[in-house]
């Protein structure tokens, strides 16, 4: 089956399409913002491996020295999303991309890959017993949240200090965001929108360098929500969650 991907390179990103993205019109301002973001790392070493074709079938990792995260370690690769969905479900293509980045890191001389996840499934985050089954072990944790690692070395990465945090001095909705998810600037439009309209006090803080990302104060994935200074999740937010987030 390998022969049926491809990888997004700065030959292709332009007349590429982005799986996660490909069916919904309202993303696509995020799609533009995303394949800008992605042309700077990919000389970094980031990959976004995907199925060719029409679908959301794909993996999406970096070295985690360069990998928008706050989390610690050398020589590892980062899994930022594995994601197959719909009709691609149950032909193997999560296996087939996982063990992609498996042979990629051990070709490299990677000391092994490591992912976020939580102790139950969240949305947004991959799910924890495909991983264990690869033979990913958890190797620290924050909460609710998980960082698993697949060590070829003995080595382990780990959650940075200031990610442990899960507190902010304001109780106002605050939300840090990254450029790497097409689906978050339609989700910041939503959120300011709403909070507009029903005259809510509203933070958000950009993410727009690595340095940033590696010491916001909280776990971080691309999108992170707090609300009364407490840390409340990863996932992402439209009018209809935000609500429900907010106990509206």
């Amino acid at each position: 089956m390998g022969e049926r991907f491809k990888n997004v390179v700065m030959e292709n990103i332009e007349s590429e399409h982005l799986c996660c993205a490909i069916s919904d019109k309202k993303h696509q301002c995020g799609v533009h913002v995303k394949k800008a973001w992605l042309k700077e790392r990919i000389a970094e070493g980031h990959v976004f491996r995907k199925l060719d074709a029409k679908g959301k079938v794909f993996i999406e990792y970096a070295p985690l020295e360069t990998a928008w995260v706050p989390i610690r370690g050398e020589n590892y690769f980062y899994i930022y999303c594995l994601w197959v969905s719909g009709s691609f479900k149950g032909k193997g293509y999560a296996k087939d991309l996982l063990e992609y980045c498996i042979e990629d890191a051990k070709s490299q001389g990677k000391s092994g890959i490591c992912v976020l996840t939580a102790k139950k499934k969240k949305p947004y985050l991959s799910e924890k017993k495909f991983m264990l089954y690869y033979g990913f072990q958890v190797v620290d944790t924050v909460g609710e949240y998980e960082l698993l690692a697949l060590s070829f070395d003995g080595t382990k990465p780990f959650f940075a200090e200031n990610a442990k945090k899960q507190v902010i001095d304001s109780d106002a909705l605050t939300i840090y965001y990254g450029k790497q998810c097409p689906f978050i600037p339609n989700c910041v439009e939503q959120v300011k929108s709403f909070c507009d309209h029903n005259s809510i006090p509203l933070n958000l803080i950009e993410v727009d360098t690595l340095e940033k990302a590696k010491n916001v104060p909280c776990i971080f994935n691309n999108w992170a929500v707090f609300y009364n200074r407490e840390f409340q999740t990863v996932h992402l937010l439209n009018e209809g969650q935000l609500k429900k987030q907010l106990g509206l």
